[in-house]
C-alpha cells in the first residue's frame, strides 16, 4: 500500500517537505502518519490541521496562534498549530483549500522557519512540513488559484497514491492484508473471501479506494459470523452481473436485520444506506 520501503525510508529520515497526492480513501493519511513515526522526530507531536474545516478568516489564527488583544476577543491569547508542532511534524491535510491570503505566509514559515502570531513578534519555528493535497493541486497551480512558489516548496519529495481502479491487479493483495488485519484486530484470524464476492470486487470501481474496501470488509466481518466472508457490493454499484448482485444485495439485507433484531435504523447503518433506502430494498426483493 505504500512507496517502495527504501524510497519511504529515505523520504522519513530526511527534514525535507513531503506532498502527498492522491484521491481521498488512497491512504493518504496513513502514509503521512507513518513519515512522521519513522523520521527522527517520531517522538515528538503530529500536529495536523484542515483548512476546510475553518472559514478562512479564521485560518491564520489557528496555524499561527494570536496574543492577547490582537483582535476583539482575543482574550488572553492562544497558541497555534505551529507552536504546538514545535519538535515535530506539522501536517496539512487539503492542501488545495489553503487560503490565498494565508499561502505568504506559509510561505515564509516553510522557506525560512520564521512566523509570526498574530499580534506577536516573530518567532522561530523548528518542525517539519507534510501536506497532503487532491491530484488536481498542480492544475490549481497553472490557473492561479495556488502559490507556484508555494507548491514547489513544498514538493520537495512527493508522492502519489493511485486510485484502486488502477490497481487491479493489486486487489487479491491489498484484500487479504486487510483481512489479515481485521482478523487480528476483531480476534476472528484465518479470514477468507468468497468467490463471488471477489467476482464483483474485481469488477467494482472503488470511488471509496481502500477506504471503501476496509469498510465493506469490516461491515461484513460485523454481520457475518463465518470465517468466509459474502460481502454484499455497495448500493447500486455496477459492473457485475445485476442478478448476481441481487442476490449478493438481498441476503446482507436479511444478515443485517438478523443481526439487529429487525432495528431497521441500525441495519440502515451497518449496510451504509438510508433507512428510506433499505426500505425500498426490502420492498424490491420481498424481504419482510
Amino acid at each position: 500500500m505504500f512507496p517502495d520501503p527504501e524510497i519511504l525510508g529515505r523520504a522519513a529520515a530526511s527534514e525535507a517537505p513531503v506532498l502527498i497526492l492522491g484521491e481521498p480513501g488512497t491512504g493518504r493519511s496513513t502514509l503521512a502518519r507513518e513519515l512522521h513515526r519513522r523520521s527522527a522526530r517520531g517522538a515528538g507531536p503530529l500536529v495536523e490541521l484542515d483548512p476546510a474545516t475553518l472559514p478562512p478568516t479564521l485560518f491564520e489564527s489557528e496555524l499561527f496562534g494570536y496574543r492577547a488583544g490582537a483582535f476583539t476577543g482575543a482574550g488572553g491569547g492562544s497558541l497555534g498549530r505551529v507552536a504546538r508542532a514545535q519538535n515535530g511534524t506539522l501536517l496539512l491535510d487539503h492542501l488545495e483549500d489553503l487560503p490565498l491570503a494565508a499561502q505568504p505566509k506559509l510561505l515564509r514559515l516553510v522557506a525560512e522557519r520564521v512566523y509570526a502570531p498574530l499580534g506577536g513578534a516573530d518567532t522561530g519555528a523548528d518542525l517539519r512540513f507534510l501536506a497532503i493535497a487532491g491530484e488536481d493541486l498542480p492544475e490549481r497551480v497553472r490557473r492561479g488559484a495556488f502559490r507556484q512558489d508555494l507548491y514547489f516548496r513544498l514538493e520537495v519529495l512527493s508522492f502519489r497514491l493511485p486510485p484502486l481502479r488502477e490497481r487491479r491487479g493489486e486487489l487479491p493483495e491489498l484484500i487479504n492484508a486487510l483481512l489479515s488485519d481485521l482478523g487480528e484486530r476483531f480476534g476472528r484470524p484465518a479470514l477468507e473471501l468468497s468467490d463471488r464476492a471477489r467476482v464483483w470486487m474485481a469488477e467494482y470501481a472503488w470511488p471509496g479506494n481502500l477506504r471503501e474496501l476496509r469498510n465493506v470488509l469490516e461491515r461484513a466481518l460485523v454481520l457475518e459470523s463465518r470465517a468466509i466472508l459474502d460481502p454484499a457490493p455497495p448500493p447500486d454499484s455496477a459492473g457485475a452481473a445485476p442478478q448476481l448482485l441481487a442476490e449478493v444485495e438481498a441476503e446482507a439485507i436479511r444478515r443485517a436485520l438478523a443481526h439487529t433484531r429487525g432495528r431497521q435504523g441500525r441495519a440502515a447503518e451497518l449496510l451504509g444506506i438510508s433507512r428510506k433506502t433499505l426500505w425500498e430494498k426490502r420492498r424490491r426483493y420481498g424481504i419482510p
